[in-house]
């Protein structure tokens, strides 16, 4: 999955409100986020700037900006069966993130061997940076909207930059899909990773996903194939940048 040359990509993500949720806590309907963003949760901020099959986007770094606070609010979401119940989400409110992330080749998608260009996809990604992302950015959820902008890692003052060490015991790190499998354990199913970060001096290193302590086989699932043949991938086409 290495690609040849660094690929690394900075940006600032914030917004008024975010709610990166806790699996465990919505066994009664009701959501409370974590205290910072998980691994998924960036990952698919970074796959809404941009995306493509061909890689896999890897988070390395994450640092908390702003103090974490929260705030509850009486929510009626709709029921399955009709209708609205009451609920109470705790979100996180005046959150700003700076992120360091790279992508790798994906050798699930040897079928895509030849869309493998990593100067291309590195400056279509940083433009999509600049450009606040090719499709709508979410702090963890729909309702909370985040904006993107580039930005130079480590540059600024950050709420925790005098804190030597905090931990946040287990959370929740990502899921694993097939198209991601990195070891025979992984390749057709869907699993869920959990890890115990620790933020030193505002700043949380993240694992990569073959090194979570944490791996649960949530279900079998086939992996889907992309090619041109099949009509599901036209390469930058579909975004009319090539002729």
């Amino acid at each position: 999955m290495k690609t040849e040359h660094p690929n690394i990509v900075e940006f600032e993500v914030y917004g008024d409100y975010a709610l990166f949720s806790d699996p465990l806590m919505r066994l009664g309907g009701e959501k409370c986020s974590y205290q910072v963003p998980t691994y998924e949760a960036l990952k698919g901020i970074l796959s809404s700037v941009y995306w493509k099959p061909t890689f896999i986007w890897r988070i390395l770094d994450v640092r908390v900006m702003n103090p974490i606070q929260t705030e509850v609010k009486g929510i009626r979401p709709i029921k399955y069966s009709g209708g609205n119940d009451l609920a109470y989400y705790t979100y996180l409110k005046s959150c700003r993130y700076q992120v360091r992330a790279c992508f790798d080749w994906n050798d699930n998608r040897q079928e895509l061997c030849g869309d493998r260009n990593e100067n291309k996809h590195h400056c279509i990604a940083r433009r999509m940076i600049e450009k606040g992302g090719r499709r709508d950015i979410f702090l963890g959820t729909r309702e909370c909207q985040g904006y993107v902008e580039p930005c130079v890692f480590g540059n600024g003052a950050g709420a925790y930059d005098d804190l030597p060490e905090l931990g946040f015991g287990l959370m929740y790190h990502g899921i694993t899909y097939p198209d991601e499998a990195y070891s025979e354990e992984t390749r057709g199913r869907m699993t869920a990773r959990f890890w115990y970060p620790v933020m030193k001096n505002g700043v949380i290193h993240f694992l990569p996903p073959a090194e979570c302590p944490g791996q649960k086989l949530l279900r079998k699932m086939p992996m889907k194939s992309f090619s041109a043949d099949e009509g599901n991938f036209i390469g930058l086409r579909e975004f009319g940048e090539v002729e």
